[in-house]
């Protein structure tokens, strides 16, 4: 894979093309210390992979994917966990990486984005799929990252149980745990598979899997009881009959 890395800092750019040369099938072709260098190369020249800061002296990194036509893969590394789920709207965002970069982690998200590469290789020359292919397929189809305290948790999403919105926050209820997010209903709301989970309540987004029983106004699932709203209700049967 060719890759461009995109840093103001220069000690960043050391570190991220020292973690580079540690994996094999990584080149990086060129490095840039600001936005504006890095699109004028992008103009004449393909890469597979940017890895990419977002804060940046007048052109953000966030300003700067916005820009591109057809965006190759970007892994972001930042100081600020803010941005992350903002970052995740674009489909071409591989991962979003906390400075100081560990090797371990930097290895996890280049191995993402290998896998990604190669599914749209696949698709671009329609080879028939495998059973490998289908694996990969289907670990992306489960990824669901979440914002905790500076980390990036991944989550399976058939654990997810419900999640419930409070305030600004929204509460992810799992199986075996309960995270805290700092995010919209809505946004989790697009980001979670339809085939899957159901908006029964203005406040709540259920699992419909997990349901355990179902009286008029609410559902049971696992020892909660979840509200369902009179207009959400006939979507929930519809659901149901399809169980």
């Amino acid at each position: 894979m060719d890759c461009i890395v995109i840093d103001d800092e220069k000690m960043a750019r050391v570190i991220i093309k020292t973690l580079c040369e540690d994996i094999k099938d990584l080149n990086v072709i060129k490095e840039f210390e600001n936005s504006m260098e890095a699109f004028k190369f992008l103009h004449t020249n393909k890469v597979d992979l940017i890895i990419l800061d977002i804060h940046m002296p007048g052109f953000t990194g966030l300003d700067f994917i916005k820009t591109l036509k057809d965006p190759p893969k970007v892994i972001f590394t930042t100081t600020d966990s803010k941005f992350a789920i903002e970052a995740f709207e674009f489909s071409f965002i591989v991962d979003y990486l906390l400075k100081p970069v560990t090797g371990e982690r930097f290895e996890k998200a280049i191995d993402k984005a290998r896998k990604l590469i190669y599914l749209e290789n696949l698709e671009t020359t329609k080879a028939p799929s495998s059973n490998n292919t289908a694996q990969i397929e289907e670990e992306q189809k489960n990824d669901f990252y979440v914002n905790i305290d500076r980390r990036l948790v991944k989550i399976d999403l058939p654990t997810i149980c419900f999640v419930q919105a409070k305030g600004d926050y929204i509460f992810v209820k799992t199986d075996d745990n309960e995270y805290e997010v700092h995010a919209s209903l809505k946004k989790i709301e697009q980001k979670l598979p339809p085939s899957l989970f159901l908006k029964v309540h203005r406040s709540y987004i259920i699992n419909v899997k997990k349901i355990i029983d179902i009286e008029d106004n609410s559902v049971l699932i696992n020892r909660d009881v979840i509200p369902v709203s009179r207009s959400n209700r006939p979507d929930l049967m519809k659901r149901l009959d399809l169980l």
